[in-house]
């Protein structure tokens, strides 16, 4: 009785240690790194068919067009378009008209949709960049283009990175930023929108893709209407350490009381995506104007919403000559506004050339559903404000 009561909880701890072994084991190799970061493998395609987007609300005749973009290294990036409502109300007859039979649109310019977005001298975009895991509409993305797009006059259009859904290759921090660029590219030279009237907006993983994107493009000396950063991180190594898988499983938690282990196995990160000195390094090299919006919420258990801190300390120490912790520390204070009832804040840093960087933290929301939430709206909508 009693060996079988030690030979059960041996099992009850060294099962668990077992695979969390096993899981490091694999992790530290980039191929499967890259598959356990990207989670590019992880949809539902089986069984929804993006290529049907009225299933997720949106008008039944092409209010959304599925499209691809192809990057300088022939990887095919399956894409979206997706009409604001009231315009494609408003043109509903003729976009009937022109519209294609196939179910992904072979050349996107013959569409009556991009002929909405290229001939408005006044047309609105907004890049979306996604999360990892899952595909172009899987989870809440759907509802976030619906914020964007069901009362506005914004145009989004949004891609699958490489790997991703429908999309051709494999994906790598470089693999994904030129997939944005490529996306960036296709929307000044062949949509023709100035780069004034576009919004880069990126969710989680997507902040690091978008942060990647627009400092490549501000040492160009290209400014963008503005930049969404919603559930961002500072870089990865540093948002392992307090990774949960799904809000529930800490990546590193159980060495956490080793902090020598922690650093060692940090050594072992491939894409490293240094958000934090990419903002610096966009703030530092901005021409004529930047809207810089940071957004987190308290409730978010798969990256702490500290990262969001990191993230606006960076882009707004850029703006200075630099304060320490403390001085940064009593200057937030001083100009932090809290939301009514307590718990939330914002803050924001104004400087030249026309330079605005705000930190907003709301409440609720957690890591996915702020990406549907008025307080993200605002913030794109704050981008486009001409003042």
């Amino acid at each position: 009785m009693t060996n079988s009561l030690i030979r059960t909880a041996s099992l009850a701890v060294l099962g668990p240690l077992g695979l969390y072994t096993v899981f490091w084991s694999l992790a530290i190799i980039p191929f499967f790194q890259r598959h356990f970061l990207y989670a590019h493998k992880f949809n539902t395609l089986f069984w929804s068919d993006v290529n049907e987007p009225e299933r997720w609300g949106f008008a039944t005749e092409h209010q959304v067009v599925p499209f691809y973009l192809k990057t300088p290294d022939d990887t095919y990036l399956y894409s979206w378009h997706v009409l604001p409502l009231p315009l494609y109300h408003e043109h509903e007859d003729q976009i009937l008209q022109r519209a294609s039979s196939e179910a992904v649109v072979l050349d996107i310019t013959t569409s009556e949709s991009f002929r909405l977005l290229k001939s408005d001298p006044n047309a609105k975009l907004i890049l979306y960049f996604h999360g990892n895991a899952g595909h172009i509409a899987q989870m809440f993305r759907a509802d976030s283009y619906h914020s964007l797009t069901d009362t506005s006059s914004y145009h989004v259009i949004a891609i699958d990175y490489r790997g991703y859904g429908h999309s051709t290759g494999v994906p790598s921090e470089e693999g994904l930023i030129q997939d944005a660029e490529t996306l960036v590219n296709w929307a000044m030279n062949v949509a023709g929108i100035p780069s004034s009237r576009i919004v880069l907006f990126g969710h989680s993983l997507g902040t690091a893709v978008t942060s990647g994107v627009a400092e490549r493009f501000a040492r160009r000396g290209v400014d963008f209407a503005g930049l969404v950063l919603v559930a961002g991180f500072s870089d990865l190594a540093n948002l392992l350490t307090g990774y949960r898988i799904s809000g529930v499983f800490p990546v590193m938690g159980p060495l956490a009381a080793w902090p020598s282990a922690v650093k060692y196995l940090q050594t072992y990160v491939v894409d490293k995506w240094h958000s934090a000195d990419r903002l610096a390094s966009v703030v530092r090299n901005t021409k004529k104007r930047l809207r810089l919006e940071l957004i987190h919420a308290y409730s978010d258990w798969d990256i702490p919403w500290q990262h969001e801190d990191i993230l606006f300390q960076a882009a707004a120490n850029a703006t200075t000559n630099g304060l320490n912790q403390t001085e940064f520390d009593r200057f937030k204070e001083k100009h932090m506004r809290l939301s009514p009832g307590g718990g939330g804040f914002s803050v924001a840093v104004q400087s030249n050339p026309d330079t605005i960087i705000r930190q907003q933290l709301v409440l609720h929301g957690g890591h996915n559903e702020i990406a549907t939430s008025s307080s993200m709206l605002r913030a794109v909508m704050r981008c486009f404000e001409e003042k």
